[in-house]
């Protein structure tokens, strides 16, 4: 990867203030996008609600479908594919020309517009009829996705280009480029503005409220952001707060133990009390509104087939996370599917015939997919089962929700936080966020604590949720290049090895944003904010 070919081009710069979706507690029925004419349109609570509907996946989705997991999860070395859309990552043969690369840049993009329109214009479009606690959670929720928006596009090219109002730079669109440090200044102020507008809530077994984020949920993602600059005393404090205030439980955890790990990727736990933030996928019959999840992952052949689709298994543990759990953790289980699995509630198609609820995981040479002799079975719901699974469309893609972050997340965070860099605690707290994640999955607690232990404890708890090529980002660079080239890339009848290089923790920006705007060639610039 070239870092001398990164540009940004502001086709997103088009403010369409129509792409808003109606709906006031559900991500469905949406109108047309072309149809609301927003001058007339927010005159009631129930509305202006919905403003931000199609921000809790239709945006995301270009980023999710591939992207996320092509990057994320065979970048860091947790999945393996040899499908060419989707495994430059495992070689870092990834360049500005890759088609998933624009779509996960344009995703991003997209969010930061839509938020931005909401955030500048959304207040002078209501009417009397709507309450001001209503419009304020609305926009603090812009504020929430453009910050979440802006920390993957940090994480994932660098310096970006700052842009709090697309109008600005309608008429002047070549643009520079900002400091990673002014990109994290911006994201802490929108997380900060999400936490003062948005709701206070406490996440109950009513599911369906549970959709949308909250002041917690700001508050824990600003957690996460303080942390990965090793800010340590903030993100402890803001951990602190968020366990303090009970909002958010362990599913199969002390407190829930009627559930399990494996739960939490079924679709009836949508929305359960662990989930901080999770993209609120549905099959409403258009294209790009659905999780691909369930076709993407999972075992695909002609005797047998998890996949709604004629195709699957895209995506497939790589050969370095076959032997990442512990004996006896029950998250093995329910992240990778190795033969003599079995899965009594899970339903699938034998021979492209029969549907047939439970099986046993063939052979690993009878796997398929990717030759990686297991499948990944996290995200992975099977034949479509009635309520088990919910429903499929016309793409076979699903609704069981994506996490962006979980309680688990949080608790590890609190834990590593606590350390703060040292070499070892046996700090009471620390040592209790750390050992609820352990106790949950059957695994013994620690008496101690490193920063090893939780980083590999990070990669157990969540992996395939894409967080563990971050997690390498943000250490040493030596120390990151080291573990992934000890990693077997390859499948399980060729071994590979490969080795990146401190370029290779970025992104290159699309080549067509190169060539529209040269101007981005500069280095980055400091951002003056308001």
């Amino acid at each position: 990867m070239k870092r001398s070919l990164n540009i940004y081009r502001l086709s997103v710069l088009a403010v369409v203030l129509t792409l808003f979706y109606s709906c006031a507690e559900e991500f469905t029925n949406r109108p047309p996008e072309d149809g609301i004419s927003l001058d007339a349109y927010y005159s009631t609570n129930a509305q202006v609600e919905s403003a931000t509907n199609g921000m809790y996946a239709r945006t995301w989705f270009q980023f999710h479908n591939k992207f996320f997991f092509a990057i994320a999860e065979v970048g860091s070395g947790n999945m393996y594919s040899a499908s060419s859309d989707v495994s430059a990552m495992r070689n870092f043969s990834i360049n500005g020309s890759d088609p998933e690369l624009n779509q996960g840049w344009r995703s991003l993009w997209a969010n930061v517009a839509q938020a931005n329109a909401i955030i500048n214009f959304l207040a002078d479009r209501v009417g009397p009829g709507v309450d001001d606690a209503v419009l304020q959670n609305t926009i603090g929720e812009a504020y929430f996705m453009r910050a979440t928006a802006y920390f993957y596009l940090v994480r994932l090219w660098g310096p970006v280009p700052i842009i709090e109002n697309n109008l600005d730079y309608v008429a002047t669109p070549n643009i520079n480029t900002n400091r990673i440090e002014d990109v994290y200044t911006l994201i802490e102020s929108d997380y900060n503005m999400a936490a003062e507008k948005l709701y206070e809530k406490v996440r109950g077994s009513n599911y369906s409220a549970n959709g949308r984020v909250s002041k917690g949920s700001a508050r824990s993602m600003l957690a996460k952001v303080h942390l990965y600059q090793g800010e340590y005393a903030e993100a402890r404090q803001l951990a602190e707060e968020v366990i303090n205030s009970g909002e958010f439980k362990l599913l199969g955890g002390a407190q829930l133990p009627g559930k399990t790990f494996g739960d939490l990727f079924t679709y009836p736990n949508n929305n359960n009390e662990e989930s901080i933030f999770a993209l609120q996928w549905v099959t409403d019959g258009n294209y790009g509104s659905a999780s691909n999840c369930n076709t993407q992952f999972g075992i695909s052949t002609a005797a047998l087939t998890t996949s709604n689709a004629s195709y699957g298994g895209v995506f497939a543990p790589s050969q370095d996370v076959l032997d990442l759990y512990e004996a006896g953790d029950l998250r093995r289980h329910e992240t990778i599917m190795f033969p003599g699995d079995s899965y009594p509630n899970m339903k699938v198609k034998i021979n492209g015939l029969t549907d047939q609820v439970g099986f046993t995981v063939p052979a690993a040479d009878q796997i398929g997919g990717q030759g990686a002799g297991a499948a990944i079975k996290k995200y992975c719901q099977g034949i479509v089962n009635g309520n088990a699974t919910g429903p499929i469309d016309a793409w076979a893609m699903m609704e069981n929700n994506t996490y962006i972050m979980r309680y688990a997340d949080l608790l590890l965070i609190h834990a590593e936080a606590v350390l703060a860099g040292g070499g070892s605690t046996s700090d009471a707290g620390a040592l209790a966020s750390f050992n609820a994640v352990r106790a949950r999955a059957n695994q013994p607690a620690l008496a101690t604590l490193t920063f090893d232990d939780i980083f590999l404890e990070r990669r157990r708890e969540l992996c395939f949720e894409g967080d563990y090529w971050f997690d390498l980002g943000r250490i040493p660079r030596a120390q990151a290049t080291a573990i992934m080239a000890a990693q077997n890339r390859g499948n399980m009848f060729l071994e590979e090895h490969f080795t990146p290089d401190a370029s290779d923790f970025y992104l290159d920006y699309p080549d067509n944003d190169v060539a529209k705007n040269p101007l981005l060639l500069a280095d980055p610039v400091p951002y003056t904010f308001n």
